[in-house]
C-alpha cells in the first residue's frame, strides 16, 4: 500500500517505520520545520507543508495514496486531515490519532473518518485485559462505535473446558475470530475444543456484548 502520514513527530515516524518494515510505501507530511528530519526516516518520502491546506495535499499526490493517517498532536487537524482526504480526495481508508478521549464522539463517518486510535483508550484497554480473566474487555472500536473488538479469558475452571466451539450459542451479532492460546494462533473451527486461559477474541456490537457474557458463563 501507499500510505500518507500527517505530522511527522514521534507518532508519525514510529508508525511510518513500522509500516515501511511491512513492504509498505510511505510519505510523512509535516508543516513544522524544526520537525522535519527526512534522515531519521530515510526510507519515506517527506513533504513540508501543512496537511490542513488542499494545495498542499494536491501537491503530495495524496489522491493516489490507500490509506491516509492523521497522526498529529492535535485533534482539530486530525479532523480537517481526515474530512479532506475522503471528501477532497477521496482516499479509501482513513485512520486518525485521538488525543483527548472526550473528542472521540467526532471521530465519525461525518469527518471523513474510518478508524479512530485512542491512545489513552488502547492502554486502559491492555491494562484491563492484563488483569481481568472472566471478564470481557473492549480492545478497540470500529466503524464509529458500530463494532468493537473484544476479548475474554477463560479462568482456570471454565465450565466450557474440553467443549467445543460449536457449542458456543453467540449472539447474532459477534463473531468468535480467533482464540489466542500460549504462543498459538488459533482460526476457530466448529469443533475446536476450549481450553482453560484461552483468550476469546470477538468482533461484536456493543449491543450484544452482555449476550456474549451470557454465552460463556458469566
Amino acid at each position: 500500500m501507499r500510505v500518507a502520514i500527517a505530522g511527522a513527530g514521534a507518532v508519525g515516524r514510529s508508525i511510518a517505520k513500522e509500516l515501511i518494515d511491512g513492504g509498505h510505501q510511505v510519505m510523512l507530511i509535516e508543516r513544522q520545520s524544526g520537525q522535519f528530519e527526512p534522515e531519521t526516516v530515510e526510507q519515506a518520502d517527506w513533504v513540508l507543508g501543512d496537511a490542513c491546506e488542499v494545495s498542499t495535499l494536491e501537491e503530495s499526490g495524496i489522491e493516489r495514496c490507500d490509506v491516509v493517517i492523521a497522526a498529529t498532536g492535535d485533534d482539530k487537524v486530525n479532523l480537517v486531515v481526515s474530512l479532506l482526504a475522503k471528501t477532497e480526495f477521496a482516499v479509501r481508508r482513513v485512520v486518525a490519532r485521538v488525543n483527548n478521549p472526550s473528542n472521540e464522539w467526532l471521530y465519525t463517518d461525518a469527518w471523513g473518518v474510518d478508524v479512530a486510535v485512542s491512545t489513552p483508550r488502547i492502554l486502559a484497554a491492555m491494562v484491563e485485559e492484563a488483569v481481568s480473566v472472566g471478564d470481557l474487555v473492549r480492545l478497540m472500536t470500529f466503524r464509529q462505535g458500530q463494532a468493537n473488538l473484544v476479548e475474554l479469558t477463560l479462568p482456570e475452571h471454565t465450565p466450557l473446558a474440553g467443549r467445543p466451539v460449536s457449542d458456543l450459542a453467540l449472539p447474532r451479532d459477534a463473531a468468535l475470530v480467533t482464540i489466542l492460546r500460549g504462543d498459538r494462533v488459533i482460526v476457530p473451527q466448529p469443533e475446536d475444543p476450549l481450553e482453560p486461559g484461552d483468550e476469546l477474541l470477538f468482533v461484536a456490537s456493543s449491543e450484544v456484548e452482555a449476550d456474549i457474557r451470557k454465552a460463556l458463563g458469566y
